[in-house]
């Protein structure tokens, strides 16, 4: 519980990136992205601040994110990072819709998950996908939009099916990175496909 109270904190990066241009928000996301990534791997390799990271974060930490043999980083990390890719690489508004797809899905899916959660989906749980699907529609509908034309919900709709299906993968990859990742990408993807006269750069 205290993981999502964390991760509904991420929440944030989008609210505060809409009100901020690109150049302010990358000031702000490249050093913290830089500090949690090199204490995160430093963790690994120098006993003193393994020592300092399991005493004030351990607990927070699922089983694999503390493997010593794979060296995986953690969730806060793999948030900050593509985030801070989401914001280089994607339009505003798709980093915005992404990443608030992440945050309230994410947290949607597990707290629907582990409390009904019965039936397989790929690696999840078929009703933990099925709320954050239904979340993300939540999302597309109430996040700003372009134009506001019908295609744009649509398009919505299906990078929020297939960030669904990115979230149900076995945790290879770490979701946080995968899902914003995955629904930004397609989302350009759609835009340029199915409205290539809207302008996606216009809320930066």
């Amino acid at each position: 519980m205290i993981r999502k109270v964390i991760h509904l904190i991420s929440l944030s990066i989008p609210i505060v990136y809409y009100f901020l241009p690109k150049s302010t928000m990358l000031i702000f996301l490249i050093p913290l992205t830089v500090s949690f990534f090199f204490v995160d791997i430093a963790r690994y390799y120098h006993r003193s601040v393994e020592e300092w990271f399991y005493k004030f974060f351990g607990f927070l930490l699922r089983k694999r994110e503390s493997d010593k043999k794979r060296k995986t980083l953690n969730g806060a990390t793999y948030v900050l990072i593509s985030a801070l890719i989401c914001v280089i690489i994607f339009p505003k508004i798709i980093t915005i819709t992404s990443f608030s797809i992440l945050i309230i899905s994410d947290i949607t899916s597990a707290l629907i998950g582990r409390r009904f959660g019965k039936h397989r989906f790929i690696a999840k749980s078929l009703e933990g996908s099925s709320a954050f699907f239904v979340s993300a529609l939540v999302v597309i509908a109430v996040i700003p939009k372009i134009d506001y034309q019908l295609n744009e919900y649509l398009i919505g709709a299906v990078a929020a099916f297939i960030g669904t299906v990115s979230e149900a993968l076995p945790p290879h990859i770490d979701d946080n990175f995968s899902v914003p990742i995955s629904v930004g990408a397609s989302l350009w993807l759609l835009y340029w496909i199915f409205l290539p006269a809207l302008n996606i750069y216009k809320f930066g």
